[in-house]
Order: C-alpha cells, then structure tokens, then sequence
C-alpha cells in the first residue's frame, strides 16, 4: 500500500467515525476511497478535511443532500448561494437562542430564588430563549445578585 494512503480504520480513528459512517458517506458520494489494500477501503489523508467539513455540516443541521451539493458548489450556483445565505441567517438565531438558554442555566445555578422556576428573571430569560431574536440582540445573563 502507498504510505500517503489510509487505511479505511485509520481514518475511522482520525476522523471520530465509525468505519460504517465512512461507507455510508461513500454510498452518498460524499466521499471516494483512493482504492484498497486487499478488502479494506484506503484514502487520500485530505478526506480528513472533507469528512471534518462534513461533521460540522451534519451537526449544523445540513442534510445529507445539502452537503453534497455544497460539495460541489461553483461560484455560478445562485440558487446555492441563497440557501446558504438562509441557512447561516438561522444558525445565526439559533446560537441566539441557545446563548440565552444557556445564560439562563448559569443564572439558576447561582439564583437563590425558591423555586428557581419562578425567578422572575429566570423565567424571562427562558421565554427570551423561544423567542426569534434579529442577530446580534443577544441579552446579558440575569444577574444573579438580585437575589442574594
């Protein structure tokens, strides 16, 4: 085997995913082995690169046939750049809302309120949490010396 070459576990190891997942995105075309040594599937080292861009896609919500198009994106894809645009502008306002959610985990955990579900501030932030907010409006935590 060439030694740029790796093997299908290795990069299983490298990469955090199972030796099924690499199949599958081999199936998808998201991925193409450089060949075989004997049974076992080898790629380039740079699939590395593509399956890390694929991860983030998948944990940002990308389909599966969403990230294949983004693989293959041109600059002349209008209608690729817009769903894109989109899709940014929502994780945009959902690392808004999970910002405030969290912002108000850290309040409860030092409010002094009883019960922590009541705190007036708590239950604020809560309810700012399931709200669409514009980016950028991001609030402050609570601040928990209001009721110290």
């Amino acid at each position: 085997m060439d030694g740029s070459l790796l093997d299908i576990a290795e990069v299983a190891q490298r990469s955090g995913l199972a030796p099924s997942a690499l199949r599958f995105y081999e199936k998808k075309g998201l991925i193409t082995p450089a060949g075989r040594n004997g049974l076992r599937r080898t790629y380039r080292p740079d699939v590395l690169e593509h399956l890390a861009l694929i991860t983030c896609a998948r944990g940002a919500g990308f389909s599966i046939a969403e990230i294949d198009r983004f693989l293959v994106a041109r600059p002349s894809d209008a209608d690729l750049r817009l769903r894109m645009a989109t899709k940014a502008h929502d994780l945009d306002e959902q690392i808004g809302r999970l910002t405030r959610l969290r912002d108000s985990l850290r309040h409860a955990a030092v409010c002094t309120h009883e019960p922590l579900v009541d705190c007036p501030d708590f239950k604020r932030a809560v309810g700012n949490a399931g709200q669409a907010r514009q980016v950028g409006q991001v609030p402050s935590a609570p601040d928990a010396d209001r009721h110290a």
